[in-house]
This record gives C-alpha cells, sequence and structure tokens, in this order.
C-alpha cells in the first residue's frame, strides 16, 4: 500500500494492485489509530 501523503498525523494510502482482496482502487486515510476508507 503506497503512501501518498502524510501531514499531521494523518496518513493517506492507496490500494490499487490488490485484486485479490480489492475489487477497485481505494484510498485509505489513518490518524491515531482510526481509519477511514473511501471507494468510487
Amino acid at each position: 500500500m503506497p503512501t501518498i501523503s502524510m501531514f499531521y498525523g494523518i496518513l493517506v494510502a492507496m490500494f490499487f494492485e490488490d485484486t485479490d482482496r480489492h475489487n477497485l482502487a481505494h484510498i485509505h486515510v489513518r490518524y491515531s489509530g482510526h481509519e477511514s476508507v473511501h471507494r468510487h
């Protein structure tokens, strides 16, 4: 999972080649033990 950006403790990463577990490319955002996922 490549990191796209890190700022103020927020990590933004993208899944795009893991087609066995994920059908579409999507973004993960992590901060302080919490995670959000954005799928198109």
